[in-house]
């Protein structure tokens, strides 16, 4: 080997060291990292901000996220010992809306479950979505007249829908008001998917008559027997909000809900099991802003963060207005997170 092959042979060991140390220097400081699900649910209240999804459903923040207040007219917040009743404004005035719409057509109140965390992020245990707070789960089990306690709503279940053992609807349980409770959902033009159990899907299929166009939102999921969660889309303000694509046309009572009656969706998974997103996902793994999400000021307290209720009888009259910490400020009072989301 001549010499200057000998010094080129010489400087790649040198350059594959080199490249080599930088990683596990990159891999160490990530690891040492704090997961983003620690560093946002630590978070108590939202990011005094104007309000911005930032990122996918499952893997984002968003900021200027208020409260349902957990006593409504139509509906009791459950678990809230979770801190899990925020969103995006638009989310927070669509379910009270749709707590009237269903009082309305029978249903006596929502229990309402999980919505996002005060500034969304990866939850620290549950969900892999409802991070950007666009998703909300409703439980298929109506308010009780007498309403439920703070410890009730701490312990109290949810009623599964399906026989025992089986993939198909109780129909002891079942009644047309469920369904009507789910086209009232499916009925607000925001609203993008309802994810339901299959066997809720099939006996959707199976009985709904006259339009029959909004069963195309209902998707068939694993889980959600004994609730549905709703998801609307990426509202306006939200530049770096990324969507998911369109259900497409159709009732989807075609074969793709055929599949979900097979061994196939069911079978236990094999090999070594790979960890949960959640339980690995850094600050590096979120969209950039959602580090000044984070570092952005909160409100003065959980109730100024909190949505005034809607009056009586107001559906389909204009939104609610906001709680008073979201009202218009003179300009750079709020930080906004910088850099700002672009498309």
């Amino acid at each position: 080997m001549t010499a200057r092959l000998r010094r080129m042979a010489s400087f790649a060991a040198l350059l594959t060291a080199a490249v080599a140390v930088a990683g596990l220097i990159e891999g160490v400081a990530i690891a040492a990292e704090p997961l983003a699900k620690t560093l946002f649910g630590a978070q108590k209240l939202p990011a005094l901000a104007a309000p911005q999804s930032i990122g996918f459903y499952s893997s984002g923040c968003f900021a200027g996220g208020v409260g349902i207040a957990p006593d409504g007219p139509h509906w009791q917040v459950m678990r809230q010992s979770r801190n899990r009743r925020w969103g995006h404004p638009r989310l927070i005035e669509l379910i009270e809306a749709l707590s009237q719409k269903a009082a309305k057509d029978g249903w006596n109140g929502l229990l309402i479950g999980d919505i996002s965390q005060p500034r969304g992020g990866p939850m620290t245990t549950g969900h892999a979505s409802h991070q950007v707070g666009l998703d909300a789960d409703i439980w298929l089990m109506a308010m009780p007249a007498g309403r439920f306690s703070d410890a009730e709503r701490e312990n109290v279940s949810a009623v599964s829908m399906l026989k025992k053992g089986a993939l198909t609807v109780d129909e002891r349980k079942w009644t047309p008001q469920h369904a009507t409770l789910l086209r009232d959902a499916a009925s607000f033009p925001e609203v993008e998917r309802i994810f339901v159990h299959p066997g809720i899907k099939k006996k959707l299929c199976d009985t709904v008559t006259g339009d029959r166009s909004w069963l195309g939102k209902i998707r068939p999921y694993w889980g959600h027997d004994s609730h549905f969660h709703l998801r609307i889309g990426c509202q306006p303000g939200s530049p770096g909000c990324k969507p998911q694509a369109p259900v497409g046309r159709g009732d989807g009572c075609d074969k793709s809900l055929d599949w979900w009656f097979t061994d196939e969706p069911w079978r236990p998974a094999t090999g070594p099991q790979k960890p949960r997103p959640r339980d690995v996902m850094t600050m590096a793994s979120l969209p950039k802003e959602c580090r000044a999400v984070l570092a952005a000021p909160a409100p003065e307290s959980a109730a100024a963060a909190t949505m005034a209720l809607p009056p009586q009888g107001a559906i389909g009259a204009a939104p609610p207005a906001q709680a008073s910490a979201f009202a218009p400020v003179p300009v750079g009072k709020v930080p906004l997170p910088t850099p700002r989301p672009t498309n």
